[in-house]
């Protein structure tokens, strides 16, 4: 329940929330307390001196107030004003206001706003420029020290916020600036883009390179006529003063807001489902601008979300039908297209029925696309055969967790990793795949005390910063997990109570533990006895445990058994249906979760409703109006399957929506071949990707910023996105597309907007009963299941599991060994992930060039002790040949990697890692083993003589940690004033 509390302001009595800085209660209550160095979403920094007020009869700065009953402040006495104007005079003395030609000047430039708000009539201390020149060396934003004001909200931002600890201040300099890494260059530090910094700057400082030249109609302009009428107009500020100028400002600036379009959307990239402000003049996007109001991220971003937008005009993109004729493709006009579909997907089901037809629906669609993907292969097909790119990555976690607790998705939320004393990160490189969750990991082991557990063959950014890093052999986390449930009966840390009140099979389970002892685990995954003992004591010692893992759990040959260890591990301890505590599977697309919440996996209807129920098929076909014979009541084919039955000739004609199959797909020569011998196969795309080559008919979907509909991301929230920008050419939402061509096939739908698809969902599907698109408007969400009374479930499992009991279910399970490993020939093994600047194929982050100049090249990691042994050096090429097939890239020499365990990016190369990835794969879910890969090594005769990763990459950078921003090293420099008193030396103050 939130307080209240009624203060004075200058002498007027206002009432609003208690306990909330003082600065947002009065913004609240419409009054204006000047300020620039406090954001709402940092701490107070105490570093401009411009929210001076009296309080108590002292002056005191007014960001380090908090409201409170019975308060008395004064912000327009004569010591109050004064000291207010002679920090913004320090400020100017540092910044040039040259507003109107600034490409800032767009609203939300925060100096400029407090300038125009205190009425200023002229500034103290002249401009003086400073000697360093403004930095361009990054690809996404500039910083210029000649208008840097020193408030330090960017430190703050990367040190505490975002935890990337790269900016720093030196106070001590004669001109103090931001430093990265203590460098004065951008490129090459610690630095990952993340744009943070750029989000919180309060002026130009730093700044978005697409907001520069023309984010204002006076500002692309040569230098050589900008710099003279700045300098004219600055000498009539000491004849007419400040205000007739900034005057002018003020009406550019709302000049400028007219025209500028600030649309919310949905991030669509990883699966941490960010949100934020898209601004646009017409189709050019001048930034992604992060609000506090934004539930999964707040104002964080990472470098794909905040920057790698360029593919969305990209001269690439597809914008008009595609029928292949005579073996090329000829532009079609939307009617012949769909007609064309419609005829050969209905002439195959005649045919050879409806089963013969396989549909793969996007992950990066949206969920009400994902519902009519299955809808049309269910209802108008009659088959089970469709899936989404889940079964390559999510599914495994999924049958774990539908084992052991029953709901396919996170326990909690993003916020309750927070609330957690210990986080396990198992077979995830979290600062690179899902950076905003590993921000606030970040942040939390940093300030709140929290342990830190990473389990992983290779040493990145969280194993490094880890209380207790285990570097694992590949494939044999099942094992260490097992030992961990075993350890925690034999040492007293099982939760008894908790598995007698809510948990089945405890017996049968911890039985089937005998044969993991810690000497038994230690054999199989190489580490020592004594840090498997350290990594249970503080598994058993948390009060509050959260398990994190990904692919390189799900992507082995038993990945389900090991999400299921992972999850029992859990159970055991009692860390579910608690605030921080659960296990949380991190989705790598953005609508990965929601593809398969809304109904594209073969073996269920939205809300996970098994097709294989004849109450759930009674329901669905009344609800579409057909007889249950209609709809098929076995299983279909997944993505796996449908492959193999392709390639095997059972399979005839493919529907593949967003998704890049040939690249992706393990054994890719076995792709090819399955989708060129198919009789018909449609491509809906943004782009003409590897698979849409194969493709008889491609039609050109658009990108979200170009539609509406809603996301699912990793925590089980839905969101809402909205249409940015019209679509491109004659490009097409997917789902007016599948609405057209439903129609074609005889079914007209009549949807007209994506809030009646999901309103047909939550009409049927009792997951999603209170879903709908007025409880998802603006920064609203939901985290499903949803009641229909709108009531959402953050934390799941607080009342019961999803079983007829509510009780959860210990699954017991057997140790079984990669289904490839290494041998005499093959004597290596070739780890694979993703990289932080990339994403997938590179089909959106490499357009526009400036995401693939951080990593341009392919190349494979190696340990320092392998690259003496085979005598190897940097930049040499090698070739790596696995059982399927061989290919040639520059080795990179670094210890993230250790002895015979190799690691390659997944995103460079066409056909790319999957020609060496087979078709061995778990047997519970058909997820491809794309982890095992066993390699042998060969040096060729040539070499790059450099390293094939720039030396302007993060990765070569050194952080330079701080608590906080040191503010007192200002305060503790000869000549620094409180104001209202002067200072000699305002450049530095």
């Amino acid at each position: 329940m939130t307080d209240y509390c009624t203060l004075l302001f200058d002498g007027e009595a206002l009432t609003g929330k208690a306990d909330q800085p003082l600065i947002d209660f009065l913004t609240a209550q419409g009054k204006m307390l000047p300020h620039v160095c406090y954001h709402p979403s940092l701490p107070p920094l105490q570093s401009c001196d411009v929210c001076w007020v009296k309080h108590n009869g002292e002056l005191v700065r007014g960001c380090t107030l908090r409201s409170a009953e019975g308060m008395e402040i004064t912000s327009t006495g004569t010591s109050a004003k004064a000291a207010q104007q002679e920090g913004m005079d320090r400020i100017l003395n540092r910044h040039e206001l040259y507003c109107t030609v600034c490409e800032h000047n767009t609203g939300d430039c925060t100096l400029h706003n407090t300038v125009a708000d205190m009425h200023i009539p002229i500034q103290y201390y002249p401009y003086e420029r400073k000697p360093s020149e403004k930095d361009h060396s990054n690809p996404f934003y500039t910083y210029d020290p000649d208008q840097c004001i020193l408030c330090g909200r960017c430190v703050e931002a990367c040190q505490s916020v975002q935890v990337n600890e790269t900016l720093s201040i030196d106070y001590n300099s004669d001109h103090p600036r931001v430093l990265w890494d203590g460098g004065e260059q951008i490129a090459g530090s610690s630095c990952v883009s993340c744009g943070h910094c750029v989000t919180v700057c309060p002026c130009n400082a730093l700044l978005e390179k697409t907001m520069q030249p023309d984010a204002g109609p006076f500002t692309d302009m040569p230098t050589d006529l900008k710099r003279p009428m700045i300098d004219f107009v600055k000498s009539l500020e000491n004849s007419i003063g400040m205000e007739p100028i900034t005057g002018i400002s003020v009406m550019d600036m709302a000049m400028r807001q007219h025209e500028i379009k600030k649309t919310k959307t949905v991030c669509t990239y990883c699966g941490v489902g960010c949100s934020f402000e898209m601004w646009t003049r017409d189709r050019h996007i001048l930034k992604v601008q992060p609000v506090a109001e934004a539930p999964a991220n707040g104002i964080s971003t990472c470098i794909k979300g905040k920057f790698a937008w360029d593919f969305v005009n990209s001269k690439e993109r597809l914008t008009t039908p595609l029928i292949r004729e005579n073996g090329r493709f000829r532009p079609a006009s939307w009617e012949e297209a769909l007609a064309t579909v419609a005829q050969k997907l209905k002439g195959v089901a005649a045919k050879h029925g409806g089963d013969s037809i396989g549909f793969i629906g996007s992950s990066k669609a949206s969920n009400e696309e994902a519902y009519l993907t299955q809808k049309i292969a269910r209802l108008i097909f009659g088959t089970n055969n469709v899936d989404n790119s889940s079964r390559y990555c999510q599914n495994p976690a999924t049958e774990g967790l539908f084992r052991t607790v029953g709901y396919g998705g996170d326990a909690g939320s993003i916020e309750d990793l927070q609330k957690a004393s210990l986080i396990v990160v198992v077979g995830s490189n979290l600062s690179e795949n899902h950076p905003v969750i590993a921000a606030r990991i970040k942040h939390a082991h940093k300030y709140q005390g929290q342990k830190l557990l990473v389990v992983d063959p290779r040493r990145h950014e969280m194993a490094d910063r880890a209380d207790c890093y285990l570097r694992i052999k590949p494939g044999s986390d099942l094992a260490w997990a097992s030992a961990m449930s075993r350890y925690m009966f034999e040492h007293g840390y099982a939760d008894e109570a908790f598995l007698a009140e809510k948990v089945n099979d405890r017996d049968k389970y911890l039985a089937s533990l005998t044969p993991f002892s810690l000497a038994y685990a230690s054999e199989l995954t190489g580490l020592s006895e004594e840090q498997l003992a350290a990594a249970g004591e503080m598994i058993g010692q948390a009060e509050s445990v959260c398990i994190l893992w990904a692919m390189g759990i799900t992507q082995h040959s038993h990945g389900a058994d090991t999400s299921t260890a992972l999850s029992n591990l859990l159970l055991v301890t009692g860390n579910y249906s608690r605030p921080g505590t659960g296990g949380y599977p991190m989705r790598g697309h953005n609508n990965v979760q929601g593809a398969s919440d809304f109904g594209c996996l073969s073996n269920i209807y939205p809300g996970y409703e098994k097709v294989t129920d004849p109450a759930m098929r009674e329901k669905w076909a009344k609800a579409w109006g057909v007889d249950p014979e209609k709809l098929s009541a076995e299983a279909g084919a997944d993505n796996f399957k449908m492959v193999q039955e392709a390639h095997a000739g059972k399979l005839k004609a493919m529907y593949v929506i967003g998704e890049e199959t040939a690249f992706s797909d393990a054994d890719s020569s076995n792709v090819h071949q399955a989708f060129s011998g198919l009789e018909f196969m449609v491509v809906q795309d943004i782009f003409m990707s590897r698979t849409a080559e194969f493709a008889d008919v491609v039609l050109p979907g658009c990108p979200s910023v170009e539609k509406e509909g809603s996301f699912v991301n990793t925590e089980r929230r839905i969101q809402r996105f909205y249409e940015v920008m019209p679509p491109l050419g004659q490009s097409r939402p997917d789902w007016q597309i599948l609405t057209d061509l439903a129609s074609h096939l005889g079914h007209p739908w009549y949807y007209t907007h994506p809030s009646q698809i999901m309103a047909e969902v939550a009409g049927i599907a009792e997951m999603f009963a209170g879903v709908s698109y007025d409880r998802l408007s603006g920064w609203q969400s939901q985290q499903w299941p949803v009641n229909a009374d709108g009531s959402d479930t953050p934390l799941l499992y607080t009342d019961k599991f999803k079983f007829p009991d509510g009780k959860a279910k210990l699954y017991p399970l057997q140790w079984q060994p990669p289904a490839e490993s290494a041998d005499e020939q093959y004597d290596l093994l070739l780890n694979n992930g993703r990289m932080l600047e990339h994403f997938q194929s590179t089909n959106q982050t490499g357009r526009g060039g400036r995401l693939l100049s951080l990593s341009p090249e392919w190349y494979v990691e190696i340990s320092p002790e392998l690259a003496k042994e085979r005598g190897l050096s940097e930049g040499d090429w090698v070739s790596l040949t696995s059982r399927r097939g061989s290919l040639e890239v520059p080795v990179l020499i670094t210890d993230r990697v250790q002895g015979n365990v190799l690691f390659i990016p997944i995103h460079h190369g066409k056909p790319g890692i999957n020609g060496l990835t087979g078709e061995h794969h778990d047997p519970d879910v058909n997820t491809p083993a794309y982890k095992e890969i066993a390699i042998s090594l060969r040096k060729l005769g040539h070499s790059l003589n450099r390293s094939p990763l720039p030396r302007e990459n993060f990765r070569y950078g050194d952080r330079t940690p701080l608590v906080h921003l040191p503010i007192e090293e200002k305060w503790q420099q000869e000549g620094y004033t409180l104001p209202p008193e002067h200072t000699e030396h305002p450049e530095k103050f």
